[in-house]
């Protein structure tokens, strides 16, 4: 049986499918490249040979082909055609050695083209040539002044993108219902987090984005006591797709000469049809991270920071960046972002009619299903401008059944699933890849939950007050940089009650903490936990898994 809590990622299958097509990718955007080099900017070293300093060898190298389909791609490729002595990393050399039991998985093909920082390859950290074309040719596309390639997840942007903007006992305004990638962010950089309460939904137990009216006054409250905001973090979409005005609330900070940074995990393919939301960028933020592995092709782990204005220094984001990720970055994931870019360039504006089509009729279809909501604009919280087509997020708690009983049933019985589960609702992405098979399979599935169980059920969940808040009183003590480096001692769960926390804690997916360092532990944040954790949501970064025990700092 499936483990409940979290959708169950396949990942050997998912690389098998990828890798294997890898190589009949590399060959068709090979002959797509039909344009000589002309550009000054990859005449560094990327000649027509290289120079091997053993033995003077000279090896055929590639040159960086700017406004070609995928420079990047067409570099790895060519590099790892190359015949020659390899006595650098990795140690399997090449596919030489590659381990078994992985090689019978993904091929050697996945091997062959895992290479370091070669000349040829540029470099993630200085880029001159393929590398620094490539991000130009995605900051053309995604409407960005500068765009940087991450190997660390929009994770990472986040850290750099607060690192980048706030200096330690500065403060930054943001969601309380922010990735956890805030929370390290702030304990990175030493911010301190002026917190807006997002809108929350208990019919849905559902928290949405803030308005403009929050932003306001969170601004306002500042000044009153003489102080300045560093920057605003917005996140949107929201996991379940729901959309901030962004643009008023830029308009807002930037009066200030506040920069706004957005977490746009979610909302990568927003550029990519006329029935999308307006992209962050388009909205006038100065800094948008992007999961280009989530809706977008790219593989799983890399991501885009999109930088747009002048009120953040770049070199300040680039030295964060080089301290953030890996000093031996991926070029298969970076040669991803390529390819998934040029995947849309070569047709973006008609690359998700199909899948919008999809969605429109899979929605059409569910909405007509008994027991069964589907969440728009119309049923969550008054006062979002949009929601994302390609999110689905059903409601099944008129069933009688939660939605992380609802996600055992749709995978047991009809191998549906989903992206996200809550304690009332499931959310399934539409992307590229859906197929009308799968969109048959998941209403057969929804049809089934609905002939099969009513409201007579006994739902567990808190059906007092149709849904506990997760978010009604948050009292912080201690910045979360302060409370992270705090001495800690670990206590029953009953006796952490009005504790200040030690811990992050935070149901994953969706990744979102419900307690931070220096917060007092509530009643109600126990209550939710010890809730969701009994109908099977996954909890992560609690020490105590079982949630019998909590860490608390010691004051």
């Amino acid at each position: 049986m499936a483990p409940t809590g979290a959708p169950r990622c396949w990942l050997v299958m998912g690389a098998q499918s990828i890798i294997r097509s890898l190589p009949l990718t590399l060959k068709s955007l090979e002959e797509n490249i039909t344009r000589p080099s002309t550009s000054k900017l990859c005449a560094t070293s990327l000649g027509a040979q290289r120079t091997s300093n053993a033995g003077n060898l000279l090896v055929d190298a590639p040159t960086a082909t700017p406004g070609s389909t995928a420079p990047l791609v067409l570099a790895l490729q060519s590099t790892a055609k190359q015949d020659v002595a390899c006595f650098h990393f990795p140690g399997h050399n090449r596919g030489k050695a590659a381990p078994s039991l992985m090689s019978e998985v993904t091929g050697l093909e996945t091997f062959l083209h895992d290479l370091p920082e070669l000349p040829e390859l540029d470099d993630l950290f200085s880029p001159k040539g393929v590398i620094l074309d490539a991000q130009m040719q995605a900051a053309k596309l995604f409407g960005a002044s500068e765009t940087w390639f991450l190997v660390g997840g929009t994770t990472c942007g986040i850290q750099a993108s607060i690192m980048a903007t706030c200096s330690p006992g500065e403060i930054l305004i943001l969601p309380r219902n922010s990735h956890i990638s805030a929370t390290s962010g702030l304990i990175l950089s030493g911010a301190i987090p002026k917190y807006i309460m997002p809108r929350y939904n208990s019919h849905w137990d559902i928290a949405g984005g803030i308005t403009l009216s929050q932003v306001d006054r969170a601004v306002k409250e500042l000044e009153e006591d003489g102080k300045t905001a560093a920057a605003v973090l917005l996140t949107s979409p929201t996991y379940h797709g729901i959309c901030s005005n962004v643009s008023e609330i830029t308009k807002l900070c930037h009066a200030r000469n506040i920069p706004v940074i957005v977490d746009e995990a979610h909302g990568a393919h927003f550029g990519f049809h006329a029935e999308f939301p307006s992209t962050a960028l388009e909205q006038g933020v100065d800094l948008a991270v992007q999961s280009t592995h989530k809706v977008l092709c790219s593989l799983t782990q890399s991501s885009m920071l999109h930088m747009s204005g002048n009120l953040i220094d770049r070199e300040r984001i680039s030295r964060c960046l080089q301290t953030l990720q890996s000093s031996s970055p991926s070029y298969l994931l970076l040669a991803s972002l390529d390819a998934a870019r040029a995947q849309l360039s070569e047709n973006s504006e008609t690359i998700f009619n199909k899948a919008m089509d999809l969605s429109l009729e899979t929605r059409h279809q569910i909405r007509a299903i008994p027991g069964v909501s589907v969440l728009d604009l119309t049923n969550f919280i008054s006062g979002f401008p949009s929601i994302d087509p390609l999110r689905i997020t059903l409601g099944v708690s008129q069933l009688g059944i939660s939605g992380y009983m609802a996600d055992e049933i749709l995978y047991e019985g009809h191998h549906v699933i989903p992206e996200l589960v809550g304690s009332r609702s499931l959310t399934f992405a539409i992307n590229l890849g859906t197929r009308r098979e799968d969109v048959q399979r998941l209403v057969s599935g929804i049809n089934f939950l609905s002939a099969n169980y009513s409201k007579e059920n006994e739902l567990e969940f808190n059906k007092e007050d149709d849904g506990c808040e997760p978010f009604s009183s948050i009292t912080m003590r201690m910045s979360p940089r302060e409370a992270f480096f705090a001495k800690k001692r670990k206590v029953d769960i009953g006796e952490s009650l009005g504790q200040i926390c030690g811990e992050l804690v935070c149901p994953y997916p969706p990744g979102i903490p419900l307690l931070v360092p220096g917060e007092v532990i509530t009643e109600e944040a126990i209550q939710y936990l010890l809730d969701i954790r009994r109908m099977g949501a996954a909890i992560s970064g609690a020490s105590d898994h079982q949630l019998s025990s909590m860490l608390v700092c010691n004051v």
